[in-house]
């Protein structure tokens, strides 16, 4: 969805359960839509009542694919957005991008085979984008068959062909391309990093993978053939990096700097780790796209604002910042009281649960005695950490690792959390003297951003009540994500956070804590290396029925909390939200738990 250190997906969530009818047939089960939760105000949601549960999503149907997307009331065309956002992207390269704020820009310039339809009520539908539906399944779900819509051009005005497709997909086999999720290649070609065997160089080389594994048969059929059994296709293919790209303007690694564009938007000016402007793309054909519309001639986005500094001028509320918002930038916590407060910000704030769990990941290379880990765990004050954060405005206390909107997920508290929020200091030095490791030095690495330099504070003082040495390690936000997601990475202690790909919990638990994803740009932040919990995640994930998978999944979750410790889960994420007077057509986007900007028009 998005990492939300993507923030990172995940972004994203979604939903339909998978199971085997008695005939081995492929059975998709959508559930049910829901009502939608947060909403303007300071309205708060408890666990599980909001538009990120699976029940808010479904599959759509061939009619629901079909574009253009349902004008939304009162938009006007013309006009700049202008969009402020603390921390610079990462990637533009659609193969690369995991993370919120890029996955909310994204939309805008790049398309994917399928992604998701989100109504006024925030309910949400996995529909085709680039391709005409959602898929049809055969060969007991390990075959997939896609077939592309009329009329899609790239920028230049050329089509946009299965082979375009290939070479997209092709492309995630190279070596550079590592921070964007991989389900597809993997299912196609095996597990971790082994599917980079197949394909070593990408289609760079001329090599391409064989119609047995990946078939375009024609211009307009995508075919995959999976290892295994897959019924969630239609989810996995709705990342950002299941799209075309034209292989004449493909420029490896540069890429991340001008990806050709597919939306309605396309790269103007982008001046890295200051500014990017998207201006219109004239090939862009409504009719060919449920879910976005045109409305702004542009948007200027900027880097570098600290959350009070865009808090300040959204309130405000003067000049250009009249058009402004944030794709994910939260209100600032200090200020929340005086937003709620402001009358005239009613009409133009939410404040929405997102599917993601913020996490204080701990270096089992580097912090080897699980006693040690668990003072650490039992140590860390996650009421403290919730509140430097922005209180209920920025979530919910989280006791285990599971978001709620998994489907199986129980309120299990293995820590102890909800008694001692505040941390428990006198077992986590009974924990430290049992390992003989008294006044043993952590580094701690943080952020530099305002937010993370006041949770670096009580986080240290928590850590030295429990006993510990702390040596804090400020490290620069625009590096951030990188950093952190390095192997021989320098620090012990730091924060994570993740979103599920959607509400099952397969796509948590492996990506963080399987020993085959060690690697760096992966998600297993604290390099976990159990070979037991390696071989459960495998018996799990061939359990057929979402349902029955469920509880599994919670159980070896809680396991891993309990005998473990790789991190230690702190609170369940919310996104509170505000914008300028002259911008409307804004919403929430519950799969990537931020703002939605398909819709937004200059008024």
């Amino acid at each position: 969805m998005m990492k939300a250190l993507r923030h990172r997906h995940r972004r994203s969530a979604a939903v339909a359960l998978a199971c085997w009818g008695a005939a081995g047939a492929l059975v998709l089960t959508a559930c049910s839509g829901g009502g939608g939760g947060g909403g303007g105000g300071g309205k708060s949601e408890g666990p599980g009542e909001d538009k990120t549960k699976a029940s808010n999503y479904s599959l759509g149907t061939k009619e629901d694919s079909a574009g253009p997307a349902p004008e939304v009331r009162g938009a006007k065309k013309g006009g700049t957005v202008n969009v402020l956002q603390r921390d610079a992207f990462n990637h533009l390269d659609p193969g690369q991008i995991y993370f919120a704020d890029v996955l909310a820009a994204q939309m805008l310039y790049n398309r994917s085979l399928t992604s998701y339809k989100v109504d006024d009520q925030g309910r949400v539908k996995v529909v085709g984008d680039l391709a005409t539906d959602t898929g049809t399944a055969s060969d007991g779900g390990r075959t997939w068959k896609f077939t592309l819509k009329d009329g899609l051009k790239f920028e230049d005005g050329s089509p946009i062909t299965s082979g375009d497709v290939r070479w997209g997909i092709e492309r995630l086999y190279a070596p550079f391309e590592t921070d964007g999720p991989l389900y597809i290649p993997q299912w196609l070609s095996g597990e971790g990093s082994t599917f980079r065997k197949a394909l070593p160089d990408g289609p760079y080389e001329g090599k391409h993978l064989p119609s047995s594994v990946l078939d375009t048969p024609d211009d307009k059929t995508i075919i995959f053939h999976f290892l295994q059994p897959h019924a969630d296709t239609p989810f996995a293919t709705a990342m950002p990096n299941v799209g075309a790209v034209k292989a004449e303007k493909d420029t490896k690694q540069k890429y991340d700097n001008a990806p050709f564009a597919s939306g309605p938007y396309k790269v103007g000016e982008y001046k890295v780790g200051k500014s990017l402007k998207l201006v219109r793309n004239e090939h862009w054909d409504p009719k060919t796209d449920p879910i976005r519309h045109q409305y702004a001639d542009g948007f200027e986005i900027s880097f570098g604002h600290q959350y009070a500094d865009s808090t300040r001028r959204f309130l405000a509320d003067q000049g250009g910042d009249k058009n402004a918002l944030s794709f994910s930038s939260a209100v600032a916590p200090e200020m929340t009281e005086k937003v709620l407060k402001q009358a005239d910000t009613r009409s133009r704030r939410f404040v929405e649960v997102q599917p993601y769990v913020d996490y204080m990941s701990i270096n089992v290379d580097r912090v080897k005695d699980v006693r040690v880990r668990k003072a650490i765990a039992h140590a860390m004050p996650n009421g403290q950490i919730l509140q430097q954060n922005g209180g209920t405005t920025a979530g919910l206390l989280a006791t285990n690792y599971l978001s709620p909107a998994m489907d199986g997920y129980r309120p299990t508290d293995p820590l102890g959390k909800k008694a001692k929020p505040s941390g428990d200091p006198e077992k986590a030095r009974a924990l430290l003297k049992e390992a003989g490791k008294e006044g043993m030095e952590i580094v701690y690495a943080y952020a530099n951003t305002d937010v993370q330099q006041k949770v670096s504070v009580v986080v240290t003082q928590a850590l030295e009540r429990a006993g510990f040495k702390v040596q804090k390690k400020e490290v620069d936000a625009n590096i951030w994500r990188t950093a952190v997601a390095e192997v021989k990475n320098k620090f012990d202690v730091y924060r994570s956070s993740w979103g599920a790909d959607w509400p099952v919990s397969s796509t948590v638990i492996p990506l963080l804590f399987d020993s085959r994803q060690i690697a760096d740009g992966s998600q297993n932040y604290s390099h976990l290396n159990n070979r037991a919990v390696d071989a459960e995640v495998d018996r799990i994930n061939k359990i057929p029925d979402v349902k029955q998978a469920g509880p599994e999944w919670q159980k070896l979750a809680d396991r891993i909390l309990t005998e473990d410790v790789p991190a230690v889960p702190v609170f369940y994420n919310r996104q509170f939200s505000l914008w300028g007077s002259n911008i409307g057509g804004v919403r929430y986007q519950p799969v990537y738990g931020t703002v939605d900007p398909t819709g937004v028009y200059v008024k």
